[in-house]
C-alpha cells in the first residue's frame, strides 16, 4: 500500500482505557508505547511517564492511531480530538504532499528523522487540520 490515511484520536489521558473499551467492542488488538518507554522520556515531565505517547488499534475493517495528547497541543474535547496520520512509502511524494499542506498553514514539526525509524513531520493546513506525516 503506497499511501494510507488513518485517523489519529486523542483521549485526554484516557487512551489506555479507551483502547481496552474498543477492543471489547470490536475485538482486534492494539500496540501501545508509553512516554516513559521512549528515548525522549527524560525530556518530558516526570508525571507524563505513564501517559500513552502512541498506540495503534486494528480490528476487522477498523484501524486508528491514538494518544493521550500532548501538552504542546492542548486538546479541547469540544473543539475536536482527531489529527490525520498519513504514511507514505515514497519519500519524494511525501515531501511534496507535506509542503503542499504547509502552504498557507503552519509547520509544527519539520520532517526529520524519527527515533522509531523513518522520518516524521507535523503540519496544520490552512483549514486547521493537523497532519502527521510519516515517510521512509
Amino acid at each position: 500500500m503506497a499511501t494510507q490515511l488513518v485517523p489519529y484520536i486523542f483521549f485526554y489521558g484516557r487512551c489506555a482505557e479507551a483502547l481496552e473499551f474498543y477492543k471489547s467492542v470490536f475485538g482486534g488488538s492494539y500496540e501501545m508505547m508509553r512516554v516513559g518507554e521512549t528515548p525522549v522520556a527524560s525530556q518530558m515531565p516526570p508525571d507524563a511517564a505513564n501517559s500513552v505517547m502512541h498506540a495503534s488499534f486494528t480490528a476487522d475493517g477498523i484501524a486508528f492511531m491514538a494518544s493521550d495528547g500532548r501538552d504542546v497541543k492542548p486538546v479541547d474535547p469540544d473543539a475536536g480530538n482527531i489529527s490525520v496520520a498519513l504514511a507514505l512509502d515514497d519519500a519524494a511524494r511525501g515531501e511534496r504532499i507535506f509542503n503542499a499542506l504547509a502552504a498557507g498553514g503552519t509547520v509544527g514539526m519539520p520532517i526529520d528523522a524519527a527515533f522509531w525509524g523513518g522520518r516524521f513531520g507535523m503540519v496544520v493546513d490552512k483549514f486547521g487540520t493537523e497532519w502527521m506525516v510519516t515517510l521512509p
